[in-house]
């Protein structure tokens, strides 16, 4: 594992001891490391809906004109979502 030094403010330190205290993390590099896993799991989740919006629009432009509602495409929309676990 490598060492790093980061320099944070007053108010991000305490609220690091904070989340130490809590008992959730045994050490506050734990809670950097959950930080960065979260991030580095928002950043991949957010370049796969990207990508699926992506495909959705070459869809929709290869199929032309929609009849469909507004309201019946987010219902569509999000029971997408919903089954592969985005809300």
């Amino acid at each position: 594992m490598v060492k790093k030094s980061i320099s944070v403010t007053d108010q991000q330190n305490d609220w690091i001891a904070g989340q130490v205290a809590t008992g959730h993390y045994g050490n506050e590099s734990e809670v950097i490391r959950e930080l960065i896993r979260e991030r580095q799991v928002r950043e991949k989740e957010t370049a796969a809906d990207i990508a699926a919006i992506r495909a959705h629009l070459v869809a929709a432009e290869q199929q032309g004109a929609s009849t469909v509602s507004r309201e019946a495409l987010l219902a569509e929309i999000k029971e997408d979502m919903r089954r592969n676990g985005r809300i």
